[in-house]
């Protein structure tokens, strides 16, 4: 039973934490073919960038975001933690890709089957863990304008992986207050769904030997589940405050509404809005090509510039 109306609508976006600014814009943009749709800051520390990639217009379910803080230590993968993401590719896309990081020297393994899927895993430049899952009906057309060619562009994200000292209790959570459903096992895993048309996954892999995560360079943040509106959003922040979870207050993003909470193995969720949007700021052909900063930050524009390491808005093709 959850306290809303309705399912969350998948995943929103996924937020992990990189070290070089101008090498993450390089591999995500140019490498992975993603539209990096809002150059802005890290609203809580605004010494670091905030970038955000996505499909053409940084639509809910395609968005993958960065604080990128220069010289990050690395982190450890591990319990309580979400190790790895996957995003959607078309059918037989996997080879393009093998020969694509083949080229540019990207860290990769498999490919190998998983609930009958092909699935690629690969590592970014901080060695953040991510795949490619071949799908045979795939959300929308990714970036049309971006150096890969649509027939292997990556259109959303799929999945998330988290991994668990016990798996009980984050799956009783997801179900009973979340609405989530469970809908599989492969070995180890077990595989949960939501309601929406794309990234609605969590798969929860319980490990008793396995160090607890350390949150740094080339880790998951958060991961953010998505809710329509306002309302639904407020109707969530009531169920799981009535289910017995510590959750913020609503917070103003931007481009975005967002409350958070932990999980019981600790992993860090966010449920935000799908409105207003990445266009509140920019029209769509311009997004990503200026620093916006939120209008409580912009009487310090000079000084925050001053702080920012320069950055190139290049293209890999």
């Amino acid at each position: 039973m959850n306290g809303a109306n309705g399912d969350l609508s998948g995943i929103h976006h996924i937020t992990a934490i990189a070290g070089d600014p101008q090498k993450n814009i390089d591999f995500h943009s140019g490498i992975l073919g993603l539209r990096l749709v809002k150059l802005t800051v890290n609203f809580d520390d605004p010494s670091a960038y905030h970038l955000y990639f996505g499909d053409k217009t940084g639509s809910p379910g395609t968005i993958l975001t960065f604080f990128a803080w220069p010289g990050a230590q690395s982190g450890r993968r591990g319990v309580g933690q979400v190790t790895s993401f996957a995003f959607t590719i078309p059918e037989d896309a996997i080879d393009y890709w093998t020969k694509r990081f083949d080229y540019y020297k990207i860290s990769y393994r498999g490919p190998q089957r998983r609930f009958d899927e092909r699935v690629l895993t690969f590592f970014n430049r901080d060695g953040l863990q991510m795949e490619l899952v071949e799908q045979r009906v795939t959300n929308g057309p990714g970036w049309p304008q971006g150096p890969i060619p649509e027939d292997y562009a990556i259109r959303g994200i799929y999945s998330v992986t988290i991994l668990e000292r016990s798996a009980g209790p984050t799956a009783k959570m997801l179900s009973n207050i979340l609405g989530f459903k469970q809908i599989g096992e492969d070995g180890e895993i077990m595989r949960l769904e939501t309601g929406g048309d794309g990234g609605t996954i969590i798969d929860i892999v319980e490990s008793i030997g396995d160090p607890k995560g350390l949150i740094a360079g080339g880790c998951v943040h958060h991961i953010a589940w998505r809710t329509p509106t306002d309302e639904q959003q407020a109707a969530w922040r009531s169920a799981l405050s009535n289910g017995g979870i510590d959750v913020t207050q609503i917070i103003d993003r931007r481009y975005f509404r967002s409350i958070y909470f932990r999980e019981p193995g600790s992993a860090l969720f966010e449920i935000a809005t799908d409105a207003p949007g990445f266009t509140i700021d920019e029209p769509e052909r311009e997004l990503g090509s200026h620093l916006k900063l939120p209008p409580w930050m912009e009487r310090d524009r000079r000084v925050i510039q001053s702080v920012l390491p320069p950055i190139e808005l290049k293209r890999v093709i």
